[in-house]
């Protein structure tokens, strides 16, 4: 048995030593110019462009045929450009692989073309053309694939390629590198097909781009054809036609989806507005190209778990265009709004960061929006219609009609970039709200009830929103009905002072004060708001306010009058003026104690006695001399009480403190033993 291997293998060796020297022999019979001469023809049969070899010519048979171009590329005054880096196509190395049976008999057919680091240059003009406007049209009267067609190779390899794109009408250059690619070329089909990857702008891409028909595609004719590029930032699909006579045209099925809209922006070479939202994206629609124009139709556009459908186009002409018709069940708008804070975080005070303003002036926007619910921060709207229109600078937003807090919400809202600074103009109008949500979602005052109507026409310039608070112009107006002010009890109040004007103001904030009607109107000038109407009258009650409030400061410094009220046709039974001032969100409500100490019998004279000098001193020594006080050392030793002249005057009677209107009990355990003639302000129970 192994004496036959042995009788075996030796004919094979000796045939392989034969083919080897066969070969040898064939590549030293072989005339690189000859090789070089045939594969020239044979590319330009099949892409009809003439090369260009500037460097050394290789032919190889062992282990593999094939024949080496060096410095590679296109004859043609017409396709050429001002120098080497401009031209069209150059390539360091083209291999020609050939095939080895037509080898042995002298005939050089290609089997496959490899290109080595090519670098492909396009470059277009104003009038649409390119350099390499002319090869394309060369191509398209050339090719012609079939079992006649004179080329053998049906593939084409694309190694460390790069491609440049510059267009100066537009001020648009685009490096595209590591271009591995794998052409179908069209020798034996009309198809043409090549998948691989790239980097662009430090991205993978694998991407894939199918054409039924090259030849009319070549030639502006409708053909079909399927793209599809996947990268990390986006993943993008298009299956329909494409003709390209006049201008592109094209029709299909687009289909788009990324994880961050915002990133896959920011790729693209967009500046997306704003710095929340913008996330989850996901688009289908059917696609009509003419020329820089973009019409999506049947869209089903999912962004931020946000779903609707409707129309859009899209428009490069002079301006980035977009125009969008929407109709959604839900949406939520809380992601876009989250990052404009108003007031500083943890803070009283508005926030000074300054706007970030760069999207108001990239791109126009018309668009139409239609949703059967809508969210925004805590507030929740019912049926709304809003449209944004962004041109030149200036955003606006126009609420046709949208139900919220049981009620129904117009107005529009509009912003304007000026240099740094934001120009912003709101006009609202709330129709018949509840009261108590709107109160409290808007301005955090959760302490009122009832209907009412709200309208407001603020003006503002700034470039954050404590200088938008410092500028503030415009008016508001509230109204409302059969509503209450919570933690507020100004009848009992009232009453108790009433009887007993230095009694102390009681437990008055368990309750609330009830008003048949409410109405207040406000003029903002230079971020001072000042109450010119401002009265809430109720069945037994009714309160007046004036003054101002700081918008910057976020403080109020008001003084008002509050009634007891027997009829409506009759004078009041009792009146009390008092103060509000300080902050905003704990402001400090207390009466006015002068008016209180009047309204006492017993202390009314001692109050106009101490308008004279002598009489306040002799009365300060009797309050001395009640409260155990002592003077200072300095002083020489005191004379006998009795020495000291002392004026007629009643009985003293000496008032409490008068607390600010807040919870607490009406006496301190601590406090000093008063002498009888006070008893009228010793401690009582609440009424």
């Amino acid at each position: 048995m192994a004496q036959g291997i042995k009788r075996l293998g030796m004919p094979i060796a000796a045939f392989l030593a034969a083919a080897l020297l066969g070969l040898i022999a064939i590549s030293w019979m072989i005339d690189p110019n000859a090789v070089r001469l045939s594969v020239e023809k044979q590319i330009r049969a099949a892409t009809g462009l003439d090369l260009k070899v500037n460097g050394d010519v290789r032919v190889s048979i062992f282990p593999g045929s094939a024949i080496t171009l060096r410095q590679v590329g296109l004859k043609g005054a017409s396709s050429r450009g001002s120098g080497v880096a401009d031209e069209p196509l150059t390539v360091d190395e083209l291999t020609a692989n050939l095939r080895l049976l037509p080898l042995l008999m002298r005939r050089y057919e290609i089997a496959d073309v490899t290109l080595q680091d090519p670098r492909i240059n396009v470059k277009r003009n104003a009038d649409g053309r390119s350099n390499w406007s002319a090869i394309i049209e060369t191509l398209a009267r050339t090719i012609k694939p079939g079992v006649d067609s004179p080329v053998s190779f049906s593939e084409i390899r694309i190694k460390n390629g790069v491609l440049t794109y510059q267009n100066d009408d537009r001020e648009i250059a685009e490096t595209v590198n590591g271009i591995d690619l794998s052409l179908a070329w069209p020798s034996i089909s009309r198809s043409f097909a090549a998948t691989g990857q790239f980097n662009w702008r430090n991205e993978l891409v694998d991407g894939s781009l199918s054409i039924t028909d090259f030849i009319a595609a070549l030639s502006g004719d409708r053909s079909g054809i399927k793209v599809r590029v996947a990268s990390t930032p986006l993943k993008f699909a298009f299956d329909g036609a494409v003709a390209n006579r006049t201008s592109l045209l094209m029709e299909g099925t687009l289909a788009a989806d990324s994880p961050s809209l915002r990133n896959a922006m920011r790729w693209a070479g967009q500046d997306p507005p704003g710095t929340g939202g913008l996330g989850r994206f996901s688009l289908k629609a059917r696609t009509n190209v003419v020329g820089e124009s973009i019409a999506l139709t049947n869209v089903n556009l999912e962004l931020d778990g946000n779903t609707a459908e409707g129309v859009i186009t899209y428009s490069n002409n002079d301006r980035q265009t977009v125009q969008a018709t929407l109709a959604a069940d839900a949406l939520d708008f809380t992601p876009y709004i989250d990052t404009i804070r108003l007031v500083a975080s943890g803070a009283r005070d508005w926030n000074r960061q300054l706007f970030d303003l760069r999207g108001l002036s990239a791109t126009d926007l018309d668009m139409r929006l239609s949703a059967a619910k809508v969210t925004i921060g805590s507030s929740k709207l019912g049926r709304t219609a809003l449209g944004a229109n962004m041109r030149s600078g200036t955003l606006a937003l126009s609420i046709g009609e949208a139900q919220i807090y049981g009620g129904i919400l117009k107005g529009s809202f509009g912003v304007t970039r000026a240099d740094a600074a934001a120009e912003i103009k709101a006009q609202f109008q709330f129709t018949d709200v509840d009261l108590a949500s709107c109160a409290n979602e808007l301005f955090g005052v959760s302490r009122l009830s009832g209907r009412g109507n709200l309208n407001f026409a603020v003006e503002a310039k700034g470039a954050s929103p404590f200088t938008l608070a410092q500028s503030l112009d415009g008016t508001a107006t509230l109204t409302g009905r059969d509503g209450a002010i919570g933690g507020l009890n100004v009848e009992q109040l009232l009453k108790r002072l009433e009887r007993r004007p230095l009694s102390g103001a009681g437990n008055f904030r368990n309750g609330s004060t009830p008003f048949d009607s409410l109405n207040i109107a406000i003029r903002f000038n230079d971020g001072v708001a000042t109450a010119e109407d401002a009265r809430i009258e109720g069945p037994t009650t009714r309160v007046l306010l004036t003054g101002t409030a700081s918008v910057p400061s976020r403080e109020y410094d008001l003084k008002g009058v509050a009634s007891l009220v027997v009829a409506s046709d009759a004078p009041p039974a009792f009146q009390l003026p008092f103060v509000v001032q300080g902050p905003w969100d704990d402001p400090l409500i207390f009466p006015d104690s002068e008016s209180l100490i009047r309204r006492s019998p017993a202390s009314a004279p001692l109050l106009d006695s101490l308008k004279d000098r002598k009489t306040r001193d002799a009365v300060k020594s009797v309050i001395d001399r009640f409260t155990g006080g002592r003077k200072p050392a300095a002083e020489p030793t005191a004379q006998p009480q009795a020495a000291i002249p002392q004026p007629v005057l009643p009985t003293p009677v000496l008032p409490p403190p008068v607390p600010p209107l807040a919870p607490a009990a009406e006496t301190p355990a601590s406090a000093p033993a008063t002498p009888p003639a006070a008893a009228n302000s010793a401690p009582e129970k609440a009424d």
